[in-house]
Protein backbone atom coordinates (compact mmCIF):
# COMPACT_ATOMS: atom_id res chain seq x y z
CA UNK A 1 0.00 0.00 0.00
CA UNK A 2 0.84 3.62 -1.10
CA UNK A 3 0.49 6.84 0.75
CA UNK A 4 0.28 10.34 0.51
CA UNK A 5 -0.03 13.34 3.30
CA UNK A 6 -0.85 16.87 2.22
CA UNK A 7 -1.10 19.63 4.94
CA UNK A 8 -3.32 22.88 4.15
CA UNK A 9 -2.23 26.10 5.46
CA UNK A 10 -0.47 29.18 4.45
CA UNK A 11 0.91 29.68 8.03
CA UNK A 12 3.09 26.58 6.98
CA UNK A 13 4.00 27.57 3.56
CA UNK A 14 5.05 30.91 4.74
CA UNK A 15 7.44 29.68 7.78
CA UNK A 16 5.22 30.91 10.34
CA UNK A 17 5.07 27.15 11.79
CA UNK A 18 6.66 23.68 11.12
CA UNK A 19 4.90 21.37 10.14
CA UNK A 20 5.65 18.34 12.26
CA UNK A 21 1.97 16.43 11.72
CA UNK A 22 3.32 14.95 8.32
CA UNK A 23 6.05 12.94 10.53
CA UNK A 24 3.76 11.85 13.01
CA UNK A 25 1.15 10.61 9.94
CA UNK A 26 4.39 8.92 8.29
CA UNK A 27 5.53 6.93 11.21
CA UNK A 28 1.90 5.72 12.12
CA UNK A 29 1.57 4.87 8.82
CA UNK A 30 4.77 2.88 8.33
CA UNK A 31 4.06 1.10 11.39
CA UNK A 32 1.30 -0.96 9.72
CA UNK A 33 3.29 -1.30 6.40
CA UNK A 34 2.06 1.25 4.73
CA UNK A 35 4.78 3.31 2.29
CA UNK A 36 4.61 6.92 2.24
CA UNK A 37 5.37 8.17 -1.69
CA UNK A 38 4.98 12.05 -0.91
CA UNK A 39 4.37 15.10 0.97
CA UNK A 40 2.86 18.15 0.25
CA UNK A 41 1.93 21.30 1.52
CA UNK A 42 -0.25 23.30 -0.37
CA UNK A 43 -1.93 26.55 0.36
CA UNK A 44 -5.97 27.64 1.80
CA UNK A 45 -6.89 27.64 -1.65
CA UNK A 46 -9.46 25.64 -3.66
CA UNK A 47 -8.00 24.99 -7.00
CA UNK A 48 -4.46 24.05 -5.23
CA UNK A 49 -6.47 21.37 -3.00
CA UNK A 50 -8.49 20.50 -5.97
CA UNK A 51 -5.51 20.04 -8.01
CA UNK A 52 -3.75 18.38 -5.67
CA UNK A 53 -6.38 15.66 -5.20
CA UNK A 54 -6.67 14.87 -8.83
CA UNK A 55 -2.64 14.46 -8.51
CA UNK A 56 -2.91 11.65 -5.89
CA UNK A 57 -6.15 10.11 -7.25
CA UNK A 58 -5.85 6.34 -8.01
CA UNK A 59 -1.52 6.91 -7.86
CA UNK A 60 -1.85 6.24 -4.00
CA UNK A 61 -4.23 3.73 -2.07
CA UNK A 62 -4.65 6.73 1.08
CA UNK A 63 -4.65 10.26 1.18
CA UNK A 64 -4.57 12.23 4.38
CA UNK A 65 -5.17 15.53 4.58
CA UNK A 66 -4.89 17.64 7.81
CA UNK A 67 -5.72 21.54 8.11
CA UNK A 68 -8.46 23.27 7.40
CA UNK A 69 -10.88 22.50 9.45
CA UNK A 70 -11.87 24.75 11.48
CA UNK A 71 -15.08 27.00 12.10
CA UNK A 72 -13.86 30.30 10.05
CA UNK A 73 -14.26 31.12 6.85
CA UNK A 74 -10.94 30.34 5.81
CA UNK A 75 -10.94 26.94 6.67
CA UNK A 76 -12.31 25.89 3.46
CA UNK A 77 -11.11 22.05 3.54
CA UNK A 78 -14.81 20.38 3.88
CA UNK A 79 -16.32 22.58 1.12
CA UNK A 80 -13.70 21.84 -1.35
CA UNK A 81 -13.90 17.65 -0.60
CA UNK A 82 -17.67 18.27 -1.12
CA UNK A 83 -16.74 20.10 -4.64
CA UNK A 84 -14.34 17.30 -5.62
CA UNK A 85 -16.59 14.27 -4.54
CA UNK A 86 -19.77 15.91 -6.04
CA UNK A 87 -21.46 16.12 -2.10
CA UNK A 88 -23.02 18.52 -0.26
CA UNK A 89 -22.62 19.00 3.50
CA UNK A 90 -25.18 17.35 5.82
CA UNK A 91 -25.03 17.94 9.82
CA UNK A 92 -24.50 15.06 12.05
CA UNK A 93 -26.48 15.05 15.40
CA UNK A 94 -23.82 13.14 16.74
CA UNK A 95 -21.16 15.43 15.94
CA UNK A 96 -23.14 18.47 17.42
CA UNK A 97 -23.79 16.87 20.38
CA UNK A 98 -20.70 16.33 21.22
CA UNK A 99 -19.86 20.02 20.56
CA UNK A 100 -21.99 21.65 22.84
CA UNK A 101 -21.23 19.52 25.38
CA UNK A 102 -17.51 20.04 24.86
CA UNK A 103 -18.26 23.69 24.37
CA UNK A 104 -20.16 23.83 27.57
CA UNK A 105 -17.91 21.60 29.81
CA UNK A 106 -13.98 23.16 28.87
CA UNK A 107 -15.02 26.89 27.93
CA UNK A 108 -18.41 27.04 30.40
CA UNK A 109 -20.89 29.10 27.86
CA UNK A 110 -23.03 27.91 25.42
CA UNK A 111 -21.86 26.72 21.86
CA UNK A 112 -22.22 29.09 19.21
CA UNK A 113 -23.63 28.59 15.83
CA UNK A 114 -19.95 28.81 14.72
CA UNK A 115 -18.97 26.17 16.95
CA UNK A 116 -22.22 24.02 15.95
CA UNK A 117 -21.31 24.00 12.22
CA UNK A 118 -18.04 21.59 13.51
CA UNK A 119 -21.30 19.46 12.85
CA UNK A 120 -21.34 19.41 9.07
CA UNK A 121 -19.85 16.81 7.46
CA UNK A 122 -19.92 15.65 3.65
CA UNK A 123 -22.99 12.85 3.41
CA UNK A 124 -20.65 10.45 1.39
CA UNK A 125 -18.02 10.52 4.18
CA UNK A 126 -17.61 8.02 7.34
CA UNK A 127 -17.48 10.54 10.32
CA UNK A 128 -14.53 9.80 12.65
CA UNK A 129 -15.65 10.75 16.31
CA UNK A 130 -12.97 13.36 17.39
CA UNK A 131 -13.16 13.02 21.37
CA UNK A 132 -10.53 15.72 22.04
CA UNK A 133 -11.60 18.26 19.66
CA UNK A 134 -14.45 19.64 17.93
CA UNK A 135 -13.91 19.41 14.18
CA UNK A 136 -14.07 15.17 13.23
CA UNK A 137 -12.36 13.51 11.07
CA UNK A 138 -13.52 12.14 7.58
CA UNK A 139 -12.88 9.12 5.32
CA UNK A 140 -14.18 9.31 2.12
CA UNK A 141 -13.25 7.15 -0.91
CA UNK A 142 -13.00 7.92 -5.04
CA UNK A 143 -12.16 5.11 -7.10
CA UNK A 144 -9.37 3.48 -5.24
CA UNK A 145 -8.36 6.38 -3.38
CA UNK A 146 -9.23 6.89 0.28
CA UNK A 147 -9.22 10.60 1.49
CA UNK A 148 -8.84 10.97 5.40
CA UNK A 149 -8.89 14.62 6.21
CA UNK A 150 -7.94 15.48 10.06
CA UNK A 151 -8.18 18.58 11.66
CA UNK A 152 -4.47 20.64 11.62
CA UNK A 153 -4.12 20.68 15.48
CA UNK A 154 -1.51 18.42 16.33
CA UNK A 155 -3.01 16.72 19.75
CA UNK A 156 -6.59 16.31 17.88
CA UNK A 157 -4.47 14.94 15.00
CA UNK A 158 -2.84 12.42 16.60
CA UNK A 159 -5.56 11.14 18.70
CA UNK A 160 -7.16 10.77 15.59
CA UNK A 161 -4.47 8.65 14.15
CA UNK A 162 -3.84 6.83 16.70
CA UNK A 163 -7.42 6.02 17.98
CA UNK A 164 -9.57 6.00 14.24
CA UNK A 165 -7.40 6.18 11.20
CA UNK A 166 -4.86 3.20 12.11
CA UNK A 167 -7.48 0.66 13.11
CA UNK A 168 -9.53 1.54 10.36
CA UNK A 169 -6.83 0.65 8.21
CA UNK A 170 -5.57 -2.43 9.70
CA UNK A 171 -9.09 -3.54 9.81
CA UNK A 172 -9.96 -3.00 6.34
CA UNK A 173 -6.77 -3.67 4.23
CA UNK A 174 -4.01 -6.47 4.01
CA UNK A 175 -0.60 -5.07 4.42
CA UNK A 176 2.84 -5.94 4.10
CA UNK A 177 5.28 -5.76 7.15
CA UNK A 178 8.01 -3.19 7.05
CA UNK A 179 10.68 -3.47 9.90
CA UNK A 180 13.43 -0.75 10.36
CA UNK A 181 16.43 -0.93 13.12
CA UNK A 182 18.37 1.78 13.60
CA UNK A 183 22.30 1.48 14.78
CA UNK A 184 23.55 4.43 16.07
CA UNK A 185 27.59 5.34 15.68
CA UNK A 186 29.74 8.11 17.15
CA UNK A 187 32.87 9.46 16.62
CA UNK A 188 33.45 8.94 12.27
CA UNK A 189 31.95 10.48 9.30
CA UNK A 190 29.68 9.39 6.98
CA UNK A 191 32.34 8.34 4.05
CA UNK A 192 34.41 6.44 6.78
CA UNK A 193 31.87 4.29 8.25
CA UNK A 194 30.78 3.58 4.16
CA UNK A 195 33.91 2.24 3.72
CA UNK A 196 34.15 0.26 6.76
CA UNK A 197 30.97 -1.36 5.63
CA UNK A 198 30.98 -1.68 2.00
CA UNK A 199 31.18 -5.14 1.42
CA UNK A 200 28.64 -6.15 4.46
CA UNK A 201 26.18 -3.65 2.51
CA UNK A 202 26.85 -5.01 -1.00
CA UNK A 203 26.26 -8.72 0.79
CA UNK A 204 22.78 -6.68 2.05
CA UNK A 205 19.56 -9.21 0.04
CA UNK A 206 17.02 -6.99 -2.33
CA UNK A 207 14.25 -7.16 0.26
CA UNK A 208 16.79 -5.12 3.17
CA UNK A 209 17.85 -1.10 2.02
CA UNK A 210 20.23 0.31 4.12
CA UNK A 211 19.96 4.76 4.64
CA UNK A 212 23.01 6.54 5.82
CA UNK A 213 21.50 9.57 8.03
CA UNK A 214 24.63 11.95 9.41
CA UNK A 215 24.22 14.63 11.88
CA UNK A 216 27.52 16.08 13.06
CA UNK A 217 29.40 13.74 14.77
CA UNK A 218 27.17 11.05 14.43
CA UNK A 219 25.48 8.73 11.63
CA UNK A 220 22.54 6.53 11.89
CA UNK A 221 22.77 3.51 9.68
CA UNK A 222 18.64 2.39 9.71
CA UNK A 223 17.93 -1.01 7.72
CA UNK A 224 14.67 -1.48 6.48
CA UNK A 225 13.06 -4.93 5.44
CA UNK A 226 10.05 -5.30 3.83
CA UNK A 227 7.96 -8.66 2.90
CA UNK A 228 5.50 -11.01 3.86
CA UNK A 229 7.03 -13.31 6.31
CA UNK A 230 7.59 -10.83 9.76
CA UNK A 231 9.40 -13.92 11.46
CA UNK A 232 11.68 -14.29 9.04
CA UNK A 233 12.57 -10.41 8.31
CA UNK A 234 12.83 -9.89 11.90
CA UNK A 235 15.50 -13.19 12.10
CA UNK A 236 17.28 -11.84 9.24
CA UNK A 237 17.52 -8.34 10.32
CA UNK A 238 18.95 -9.37 13.95
CA UNK A 239 21.70 -11.40 11.43
CA UNK A 240 22.41 -8.71 9.84
CA UNK A 241 22.76 -6.26 12.63
CA UNK A 242 24.80 -8.77 14.34
CA UNK A 243 27.78 -8.63 11.13
CA UNK A 244 27.40 -5.44 11.23
CA UNK A 245 28.33 -4.85 15.08
CA UNK A 246 31.47 -6.99 14.45
CA UNK A 247 32.71 -4.54 12.28
CA UNK A 248 32.01 -1.36 14.02
CA UNK A 249 31.28 -2.09 17.22
CA UNK A 250 34.12 0.40 17.97
CA UNK A 251 31.54 3.11 17.37
CA UNK A 252 27.88 1.83 17.91
CA UNK A 253 26.26 3.71 20.71
CA UNK A 254 22.91 2.21 20.32
CA UNK A 255 20.08 -0.23 18.09
CA UNK A 256 16.72 2.24 18.20
CA UNK A 257 15.74 4.39 16.47
CA UNK A 258 15.03 6.66 19.82
CA UNK A 259 18.45 5.52 21.31
CA UNK A 260 19.79 8.46 21.38
CA UNK A 261 23.61 9.02 22.53
CA UNK A 262 22.10 10.90 25.35
CA UNK A 263 19.93 8.33 26.40
CA UNK A 264 22.12 5.79 26.59
CA UNK A 265 24.22 7.73 29.18
CA UNK A 266 21.33 8.63 30.97
CA UNK A 267 20.26 4.64 31.42
CA UNK A 268 24.30 4.09 32.35
CA UNK A 269 24.36 6.69 35.06
CA UNK A 270 20.80 5.53 36.19
CA UNK A 271 22.20 2.23 36.34
CA UNK A 272 25.88 2.95 38.36
CA UNK A 273 23.95 5.51 40.34
CA UNK A 274 26.15 8.66 38.96
CA UNK A 275 25.49 11.97 38.53
CA UNK A 276 27.06 14.81 35.82
CA UNK A 277 27.24 18.41 35.81
CA UNK A 278 27.90 20.82 33.07
CA UNK A 279 29.83 24.19 32.47
CA UNK A 280 29.79 25.27 28.99
CA UNK A 281 31.37 28.29 27.56
CA UNK A 282 31.08 28.06 23.34
CA UNK A 283 28.19 25.59 23.36
CA UNK A 284 25.97 28.37 25.32
CA UNK A 285 24.02 25.69 27.51
CA UNK A 286 23.00 23.20 24.46
CA UNK A 287 24.61 20.40 26.32
CA UNK A 288 22.03 21.11 28.97
CA UNK A 289 20.01 21.29 27.17
CA UNK A 290 19.85 17.73 25.15
CA UNK A 291 21.28 15.98 28.28
CA UNK A 292 18.43 17.27 30.48
CA UNK A 293 15.85 16.76 27.25
CA UNK A 294 15.80 12.76 28.68
CA UNK A 295 12.99 11.88 30.44
CA UNK A 296 13.91 11.24 33.89
CA UNK A 297 17.32 13.01 33.84
CA UNK A 298 16.47 14.57 37.50
CA UNK A 299 18.01 11.39 38.45
CA UNK A 300 21.79 11.35 37.52
CA UNK A 301 21.91 15.36 36.14
CA UNK A 302 22.33 18.06 38.91
CA UNK A 303 22.78 21.19 37.12
CA UNK A 304 24.71 23.50 34.16
CA UNK A 305 27.00 26.53 34.36
CA UNK A 306 26.72 28.65 31.44
CA UNK A 307 29.82 31.17 31.27
CA UNK A 308 29.69 32.67 27.97
CA UNK A 309 31.76 36.01 28.74
CA UNK A 310 35.74 35.39 30.27
CA UNK A 311 34.70 36.97 33.22
CA UNK A 312 32.14 34.99 34.57
CA UNK A 313 34.53 32.12 34.46
CA UNK A 314 36.45 33.79 37.48
CA UNK A 315 33.28 34.63 38.88
CA UNK A 316 31.46 31.79 38.85
CA UNK A 317 33.69 29.07 38.38
CA UNK A 318 36.47 30.36 40.11
CA UNK A 319 38.36 29.72 37.60
CA UNK A 320 42.29 31.02 37.99
CA UNK A 321 42.96 34.93 36.21
CA UNK A 322 46.37 33.75 35.95
CA UNK A 323 45.83 30.58 34.51
CA UNK A 324 43.75 32.77 31.90
CA UNK A 325 46.26 34.90 31.36
CA UNK A 326 48.99 32.30 31.10
CA UNK A 327 47.08 29.87 28.54
CA UNK A 328 44.00 32.27 27.02
CA UNK A 329 40.17 31.51 27.95
CA UNK A 330 40.19 29.13 24.90
CA UNK A 331 42.96 26.29 26.13
CA UNK A 332 43.04 23.29 27.69
CA UNK A 333 44.50 24.30 31.08
CA UNK A 334 41.17 26.83 31.09
CA UNK A 335 38.73 23.73 30.27
CA UNK A 336 40.14 21.82 32.96
CA UNK A 337 39.77 23.98 35.94
CA UNK A 338 36.20 24.30 34.81
CA UNK A 339 35.48 20.89 34.65
CA UNK A 340 37.04 20.45 37.79
CA UNK A 341 35.43 23.64 39.85
CA UNK A 342 32.00 21.99 38.22
CA UNK A 343 32.50 18.94 39.92
CA UNK A 344 33.31 20.30 42.82
CA UNK A 345 30.52 22.67 43.24
CA UNK A 346 27.82 20.33 42.02
CA UNK A 347 29.59 17.14 43.58
CA UNK A 348 29.08 15.26 40.90
CA UNK A 349 30.78 11.74 39.79
CA UNK A 350 31.48 13.53 36.14
CA UNK A 351 31.63 17.06 35.05
CA UNK A 352 32.04 18.32 31.21
CA UNK A 353 33.48 21.80 30.54
CA UNK A 354 33.57 23.43 27.18
CA UNK A 355 35.56 26.36 25.94
CA UNK A 356 36.32 27.22 22.34
CA UNK A 357 35.65 29.91 19.38
CA UNK A 358 32.71 28.92 17.50
CA UNK A 359 33.28 31.94 15.29
CA UNK A 360 32.16 33.78 13.18
CA UNK A 361 35.42 36.41 15.03
CA UNK A 362 37.59 35.42 17.75
CA UNK A 363 36.34 37.13 20.54
CA UNK A 364 38.43 37.17 23.96
CA UNK A 365 41.00 34.78 22.28
CA UNK A 366 43.47 34.48 19.80
CA UNK A 367 42.65 30.85 18.99
CA UNK A 368 41.41 29.66 15.36
CA UNK A 369 37.86 30.23 14.58
CA UNK A 370 36.73 26.23 15.34
CA UNK A 371 38.82 25.53 18.22
CA UNK A 372 37.35 23.91 20.96
CA UNK A 373 38.85 22.61 24.19
CA UNK A 374 36.34 19.92 26.04
CA UNK A 375 37.23 19.04 29.46
CA UNK A 376 35.67 15.79 31.23
CA UNK A 377 36.15 15.84 35.09
CA UNK A 378 35.79 12.01 36.01
CA UNK A 379 36.02 10.13 39.86
CA UNK A 380 39.92 9.26 38.40
CA UNK A 381 40.99 12.72 36.74
CA UNK A 382 40.44 14.78 34.01
CA UNK A 383 40.79 14.06 30.59
CA UNK A 384 41.13 17.24 28.18
CA UNK A 385 40.60 17.59 24.25
CA UNK A 386 41.14 19.77 21.30
CA UNK A 387 39.46 20.08 18.26
CA UNK A 388 39.05 22.04 15.32
CA UNK A 389 35.71 21.96 14.23
CA UNK A 390 35.64 24.24 11.66
CA UNK A 391 32.99 26.44 10.34
CA UNK A 392 30.00 27.69 10.32
CA UNK A 393 29.53 28.57 13.72
CA UNK A 394 25.96 26.05 14.03
CA UNK A 395 28.50 22.87 12.91
CA UNK A 396 30.74 23.76 15.26
CA UNK A 397 28.44 24.17 18.55
CA UNK A 398 26.76 20.72 17.16
CA UNK A 399 29.68 19.14 17.15
CA UNK A 400 31.20 20.01 20.34
CA UNK A 401 27.81 18.46 21.95
CA UNK A 402 28.45 15.46 20.49
CA UNK A 403 32.09 14.56 20.85
CA UNK A 404 31.26 15.98 24.61
CA UNK A 405 28.65 12.97 24.83
CA UNK A 406 30.73 11.04 23.07
CA UNK A 407 34.03 11.49 25.97
CA UNK A 408 31.78 10.74 28.47
CA UNK A 409 30.03 7.72 27.44
CA UNK A 410 33.53 6.20 27.00
CA UNK A 411 34.81 6.84 29.70
CA UNK A 412 31.71 6.22 32.20
CA UNK A 413 31.78 2.10 30.34
CA UNK A 414 35.96 2.46 30.85
CA UNK A 415 34.76 2.70 34.25
CA UNK A 416 31.81 0.22 35.18
CA UNK A 417 33.28 -2.92 32.26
Amino acid sequence: MKAAIITIGDEILIGQIIDTNSGYIAKALDRIGIEVKEMLSISDDKQAILDTFALMQDTVDVVVITGGLGPTKDDITKKTICDYFEDTLIRNVEVEAHVIALIEKALQREASQMNKDQALVPSKCVVLPNEVGTAPGMWIQKGQTVFVSLPGVPYEMKYLIDHQVVPKIVKEYKRPFIIHKTVLTYGQGESVVAERIEDWENDLPSYIKLAYLPAPGRVRLRLTAKGTDRQFLETELERRLTSLCLLIGDIVVGLDEEETLEVVIGRLLTQKNKTIATAESCTGGKIAQVISGVSGASNYYKGSVVVYATEMKTKLLEVSLSTIEAHSVVSAEVAKEMAINCQKIFETDYAIATTGNAGPSKGDSDAAVGIVFIALATPDGVIVEEFNFGQPREKVIDRAVGKSLEMLQKEILKNVL
